[in-house]
């Protein structure tokens, strides 16, 4: 997970758009696009963007070049969904993007795909197959397929992709770069070419997690015009746990892997344990079971309901394979789809007690690399076993986050996914990032409230498991200006009180910020014993937080310890 990507200067925005096209004539890679932008046109946009930072705007984006799927709209720009006959010129761009625009992004073109998103090979187009990055040999995986190569190929800064089966995560993972699928509906679909409405995530790309979260963070966020868009809720985490506890699949459940790519995640695992993060083997054949309904079930309706009555009057450009699939789903019952939603239900409700004591789920993100020759060969037998651990994801509303793993034997990338229960999406990318071994996760969840703490909440004290268990975000060490005393008082476990006494009456007394939710706040007010009580508190910084104080009366008849600067001073003094 490099910063940076390959080909494309970290330059001004007009350098960068002339190095993107050098490098686009310099890998000719023609099958990446379907539609390509005219370098004068992304020219202008680049000096609309230096025209805005001159402004005085803040662009978070500023210049990162953007690979877009064509199933999504960019307006002025044709929407095909890899289908030449379905093509329509797009007078809206889609929310997901244009929030990207907003922030400073320039759109080079819309990208090849497997077509109307239905595969994980990235050959079903007519466009032509997406051959890897670097072994042209072997499939791209799909059914991002171009937006991934771009990115791998450094012709992109951010890809931008769709997922329903694995899309957005399987490509990653041939690559060795980073996919975020985010919990669903959090990046509103408005825009999209549906493949299965109820279960279509826009997706992100990018050869580092930094840069993926920083542009999911962009997308990220209700949509009136989006029905399924969500907002985080007021209970979201905000952090994994120092010491995260990750689930692994039994041996039985990693039947499906090549030998190479079974070595490679048994590396994997190793090298994560060995990184502090806690694994424990789960069975996780319930997931396996409800992930065999999105194509073999009675789910694949949705697909008929979005283009089925279009590939039913048989356009030449329609793909055999995907015609065949969606096709198909026209004979399927309204009681095979209400049984099947029954099951999903029930499997979502046996997931969340398989994993109550984990933080997440770690898996291998597909099973095998294959050649463009044996998917031809084998283009639904291939298909469905590389989706073996992507499928079961947005059918049971679970957020993932695909990162490069141990690469295989012969050196070549192989990816796993940090998986976890619905707006659990902060915890996988603090997961991800420490198997990348990056000192810091980025943020894609920054809607909390800050909360000071100075006794036996702080990092290693012992109720600072409270704060983890509602996911609460390290956000520093701080000080109090000097209108504060510290007692300690007489409580099981022993903990301080903060008093103010007003300005130059006390001494500055250190502590800790956290960033906690909303509800997680009104948890610890509704559960708060006496004599502690939460009120605003004033840092040496000049800002003033919510913190954790005593009553007046419990610091009069404690031990004043103001002398000591801080709680865990006065417990090293007194041991």
């Amino acid at each position: 997970m490099t910063a940076g990507v390959v080909g494309i200067q970290q330059d001004s925005p007009t350098a960068r758009v002339a190095a993107a096209y050098r490098r686009i004539a310099e890998v000719d890679r023609p099958e990446v696009w379907i539609t390509l932008r005219p370098e004068h046109e992304t020219a202008a946009d680049a000096a609309e963007v230096e025209r805005r930072l001159a402004a005085g705007e803040t662009l978070p984006l500023a210049g990162q070049l953007v690979a877009v799927k064509d199933n999504i709209d960019v307006a002025g720009l044709p929407t095909t969904a890899a289908c030449p006959e379905f093509a329509y010129t797009a007078t809206v761009t889609a929310t997901s993007v244009a929030r990207l625009q907003a922030a400073g992004a320039i759109v080079l073109g819309k990208t090849n795909l497997d077509q109307f998103a239905t595969g994980l090979v990235g050959t079903r187009s007519p466009y032509g197959a997406v051959r890897h990055a670097e072994h042209p040999e072997l499939i791209s995986g799909g059914s991002s397929s171009g937006s991934a190569v771009a990115v791998a190929l450094g012709l992109a800064d951010i890809g931008v992709g769709t997922d329903t089966a694995g899309s957005g995560r399987v490509p990653a993972a041939l690559h060795g770069i980073v996919g975020i699928k985010a919990t669903l509906g959090i990046i509103p679909a408005h825009g999209v070419v549906p493949a299965c409405a109820d279960y279509d995530a826009v997706t992100v790309f990018a050869t580092d997690l930094d840069r993926a979260v920083a542009a999911a963070a962009v997308m990220a966020g209700p949509e009136a015009d989006d029905p399924r868009s969500r907002d985080w809720p007021a209970d979201v985490r905000l952090a994994a746990p120092q010491s995260p506890r990750v689930a692994v699949p039994r041996a039985a459940d990693l039947a499906a892997l090549s030998d190479e790519y079974r070595d490679a995640f048994a590396r994997t695992v190793a090298a994560v344990a060995d990184s502090g993060i806690e694994t424990v083997e789960l069975d996780i054949s319930p997931l396996l079971e409800a992930a065999l309904l999105l194509y073999d079930g009675a789910i694949v309706a949705e697909r008929y309901a979005a283009v089925g009555r279009f590939l039913a009057t048989g356009p030449a450009g329609a793909d055999p394979t995907v015609a065949a699939i969606i096709g198909a789903a026209e004979s399927t019952t309204g009681p095979g789809f209400a049984a099947d939603l029954d099951t999903l239900t029930r499997t979502r409700a046996r997931t969340a007690l398989l994993l109550r004591d984990c933080d997440a789920l770690l898996l291998p993100t597909t099973t095998e690399h294959p050649s463009i020759a044996a998917v031809q060969a084998d283009p639904i037998g291939i298909n469905r076993r590389m989706g073996t651990y992507t499928n079961f994801c947005n059918l049971l509303d679970m957020s993932a986050v695909a990162v490069p793993g141990q690469p295989t034997a012969a050196g070549t990338p192989f990816g796993v996914m940090v998986v976890t229960p619905t707006f659990g999406d902060q915890v996988a990318i603090d997961i991800a990032a420490r198997i990348g071994g990056l000192a810091h996760a980025p943020l894609l969840v920054e809607d909390g409230v800050q909360l000071a703490v100075f006794g036996a909440h702080l990092r290693g004290q012992p109720l600072h498991w409270q704060l983890e268990r509602i996911g609460a975000r390290f956000a520093g060490e701080i000080s109090t200006t000097d209108a504060y005393r510290l007692t300690a008082l007489d409580t099981v476990p022993a903990k301080p009180g903060l008093v103010r006494h007003g300005a130059g009456l006390g001494a500055p007394i250190l502590g800790e910020l956290f960033t906690v939710s909303r509800a997680g706040l009104g948890g610890f007010l509704a559960e708060l014993p006496p004599p502690m009580a939460l009120t605003s508190i004033e840092l040496a910084d000049g800002r003033s937080v919510v913190g954790f104080a005593c009553t007046y009366d419990a610091a009069l008849t404690a031990t004043d310890i103001t002398e000591f600067g801080g709680w865990k001073a006065y417990l090293n003094a007194a041991n």
